[in-house]
C-alpha cells in the first residue's frame, strides 16, 4: 500500500500524486509497488526491500542520490492468543526532493504524523521530520515498557496465589518482549550516534534541541528496559522458588499421610497372616474386629498428632 502526504498551509493532506516536498508511505508494499517506486524515484530495490525483512539490522547507508536510515520500531503482535510486543525494521529514505518510509506493517509511530497530531511537523523539512520520527519511536518504546511494567505488577500479585503454567508462559513472553526491546534500542542508539556524523543529512541549529531529546529519550528507554529486565529475572527466580516450595509442601503432606496410613496397614497385615487363632490377640472375642479397628485408629491418631506438632502437615 502506498500513501502520499504533503504539508499544505500548515496542515497534512493526502495526495494522489507525489511532488517535491512530499512524504511517500509504503506499508507492506507489493513487489509491483516496490518496482514502480524504485524506477520512478531512482531508488535501489534492495534498499526498498530491506525494511521488509524482520531480521534486517539497523544502519545508515549513504548512496549517490539518497540516504537510507534503518531503525527498529516497537509493534504489538499476538503470541499465545494474547497481545505482546516485538520489533520490526522501519526504513527512512531521504532523497533530494522527498522522504520515503517503508515498513512491513502500519505502525502507530507514523500514524500520528498521518493524522496531523504532531506539532511543528512539515513534510518538506526532512531533517526535522526524521528526528520527529525517531523521537516518536523512542516514546513508543517507553510507552510499551510502562505497559510491560504494569503487567509485571499483575504477575507479581499472582505469585501470592498458586502459580500455574499460564503465569509461567506469560512471564516468558514478557522476557521475550524485553529482549527484543533491549536489542533494538541498542542498535538504534548506534544509528543515532552515526546520524550526528552523516554529512548527507543537513543539520540545522533549530533542530539541535530535538536531536538531544531523541538521544535522551532513547537512552532512558534503554535504562528502563535494563531495569525491567532485572526485575523480571528476579521475579522468575522467585516464581521458581515458590513453585519448588509448593511442591515440597505437597510432598511433605503426602509423606505424612503415608506414614499415618501405614500404622493400620501394618496391624491389618499382621491379622491377615495364616496363624493359629489362639496366638492372635482378640481372636476369640466377640468384639475382636471392632477392638482391632479402634486400636489402629488410636495409633494413627497418636502418630498424626505427633506429626502435627512437628509441622509436617
Amino acid at each position: 500500500m502506498i500513501k502520499i502526504f504533503r504539508t499544505i498551509d500548515g496542515h497534512i493532506h493526502q495526495l494522489n500524486e507525489a511532488s517535491e516536498g512530499c512524504w511517500v508511505v509504503l506499508a507492506n508494499p507489493t513487489a509491483t509497488e516496490i518496482l514502480e517506486t524504485a524506477n520512478k524515484y531512482h531508488i535501489d530495490q534492495d534498499d526498498l526491500r530491506a525494511p521488509l525483512d524482520e531480521e534486517e539490522r539497523s544502519r545508515i547507508e549513504v548512496e549517490d542520490n539518497y540516504t537510507l536510515i534503518l531503525v527498529d520500531i516497537p509493534v504489538i503482535e499476538e503470541r499465545n492468543e494474547k497481545d505482546w510486543f516485538g520489533t520490526v525494521p522501519l526504513g527512512i529514505i531521504i532523497s533530494e526532493d522527498m522522504i520515503f518510509t517503508v515498513c512491513l506493517e502500519e505502525t502507530p509511530v507514523l500514524d500520528a504524523f498521518m493524522d496531523g497530531r504532531v506539532r511543528n511537523f512539515f513534510t518538506y523539512k526532512k531533517t526535522r521530520f526524521i528526528l520527529q520520527i525517531l523521537y516518536r519511536n523512542a516514546s513508543m518504546y517507553l510507552h510499551y515498557l510502562r505497559i510491560l511494567d504494569k503487567k509485571s505488577e499483575v504477575m507479581e500479585q499472582k505469585l501470592h496465589g498458586s502459580p500455574k503454567n499460564q503465569e509461567i508462559i506469560e512471564l516468558l513472553e514478557m522476557q521475550k518482549s524485553l529482549v527484543y526491546f533491549t536489542t533494538s534500542l541498542r542498535v538504534n542508539e548506534v544509528v543515532l550516534e552515526k546520524l550526528l556524523k552523516v554529512e548527507s543529512i543537513k543539520k540545522y541549529p533549530e533542530d539541535t534541541d530535538l536531536l538531544e531529546d531523541v538521544i535522551t529519550e532513547n537512552k532512558q528507554a534503554i535504562e528502563m528496559a535494563h531495569v525491567y529486565t532485572g526485575i523480571l529475572n528476579s521475579m522468575m527466580d522467585t516464581f521458581s522458588s515458590v513453585i519448588s516450595n509448593n511442591v515440597n509442601g505437597v510432598m511433605k503432606f503426602l509423606t505424612t499421610i503415608t506414614i499415618v496410613m501405614a500404622i493400620p496397614t501394618m496391624v491389618f497385615s499382621a491379622y491377615g497372616m495364616n496363624l493359629n487363632l489362639s496366638g492372635i490377640p482378640f481372636s476369640v472375642s466377640h468384639d475382636g474386629f471392632l477392638i482391632v479397628i479402634l486400636i489402629s485408629l488410636a495409633l494413627s491418631l497418636v502418630v498424626a498428632l505427633i506429626c502435627s506438632k512437628k509441622d509436617l502437615f
